[in-house]
């Protein structure tokens, strides 16, 4: 029998030349968790070559911050998990760190808080607020392992050497501006399970038998769409590809597969429209006459008053009210403004972001399985994340 030889790697490295902690991502999750790192030695690596790529693109520029209102129902994910993260670092105390640093939002949309002026006024904020950590720009990750009691990353521009890590390196969606899979790749590598992630936030793509709404490109219409026992409300766009807008959005958060259902006259009974037995239906339908042809010939409709109809037919007008399809797919990453799954949280502590698995390993942001719908929700976990990250970073160094 052959004798089994275990060898332990020993890592020698300069004591000095090693970070309390690295942060992978110079995005809002990793921005903000540096500015809670008060007198620690942080390194933050970013693999593009300049920081917040996506918070300088996002609200048509001028970065939706949060929202005036804010609870774990707006999110997908764990309702627990997301609540008690919330709890702990919410808009008003986020709006606090603003104000402190010279920047006020404003509100735009009734309730979504936005730079005054422009993104770069949060990202400058952010950036000052970083208490002299070192940035490494441009630099791929490669791999990480931890030896002991420290974590080696390895970059096309080195290895470099922490005691802590936090993986803030956002999902799939943004591509344009460098997104890649490397945190999950990261969480598996030390055990973790990921949800499997999917464009969201993105538009709806339709089967043939819905090709009529393509000849509605660049309409819109409010509307109500209810997604298994969710029922959301908003603007709804028609798209060259399929459907898009607000709430189209927002419902792809919750759907996967199989059906949706659209209300094209929410708020409205459809009986009480037809008053007159003198005009057509078409005519008492307070949508726009492009939509309600469209609808009338898909659904072989004619444009005859409702008294006249037969009941097959009224039927089908009533459809009008719940149009249920199932969509082809999605618009993909490319026009996804975020990634839903992620990161199992049920292996994250919420008090501190910390791995279950992997002592001084921590996640924020994107990356974790916790969306939130639009309007501010994602940059407010992205920050409420990282800020628990960063007290839960604190405390164990002081600890030591």
């Amino acid at each position: 029998m052959e004798e089994t030889v275990v060898t332990e790697v020993v890592v020698v490295v300069d004591i000095n030349s090693i970070y309390d902690v690295a942060i992978l991502g110079a995005g809002a999750a990793g921005l903000m968790a540096a500015s809670n790192l008060k007198r620690r030695k942080v390194l933050i690596v970013e693999h593009n070559k300049k920081p917040a790529a996506k918070i300088a693109i996002s609200g048509g520029g001028r970065c939706n911050i949060t929202n005036k209102h804010l609870s774990s129902s707006n999110y997908l994910g764990k309702n627990q998990f997301v609540s008690t993260v919330l709890e702990q670092f919410d808009n008003e105390e986020l709006l606090n760190f603003l104000h402190n640093g010279g920047l006020k939002p404003v509100v735009r949309k009734e309730s979504q808080y936005f730079c005054p002026n422009s993104a770069k006024e949060i990202i400058d904020l952010l950036l000052h607020s970083c208490n002299g950590a070192d940035f490494l720009y441009d630099a791929e990750i490669e791999a990480l392992e931890k030896f002991g009691d420290l974590f080696s990353i390895k970059t096309s521009k080195g290895s470099f050497y922490a005691k802590k890590v936090l993986v803030a390196t956002g999902g799939l969606s943004f591509t344009t501006v460098g997104a890649s899979g490397i945190g999950y790749k990261i969480a598996e590598s030390f055990g973790h399970n990921i949800i499997p992630t999917r464009p969201a936030l993105v538009g709806l793509t339709l089967q043939p038998q819905q090709v009529w709404m393509k000849s509605l490109s660049g309409l819109s219409v409010a509307v109500a769409i209810t997604v298994g026992r969710r029922t959301l409300t908003g603007d709804m766009l028609f798209a060259h590809k399929g459907i898009s807008g607000p709430v189209v959005l927002n419902a792809s958060l919750y759907w996967n597969q199989g059906k949706i259902t659209i209300d094209f006259l929410p708020g409205i009974k459809l009986k009480s429209l037809f008053k007159s037995s003198k005009k057509t239906s078409a005519l008492q339908i307070p949508l726009p006459k492009r939509f309600v042809k469209a609808f009338f010939d898909a659904l072989e409709l004619p444009n005859i008053s409702y008294n006249a109809m037969t009941e097959p037919q009224k039927q089908r007008l009533s459809l009008i009210k719940s149009y249920a399809f199932a969509p082809a797919g999605t618009f993909g990453y490319t026009k996804a403004e975020v990634t839903k799954g992620g990161i199992l949280t049920d292996e994250i502590d919420p008090f501190t972001m910390q791995s279950h698995l992997v002592d001084g390993l921590f996640f924020a942001g994107e990356v974790v399985d916790v969306t939130g719908e639009l309007g501010g929700y994602n940059f407010q976990w992205a920050f409420s994340s990282a800020v628990v990250a960063a007290r839960g970073i604190n405390f164990q160094l002081t600890s030591y």
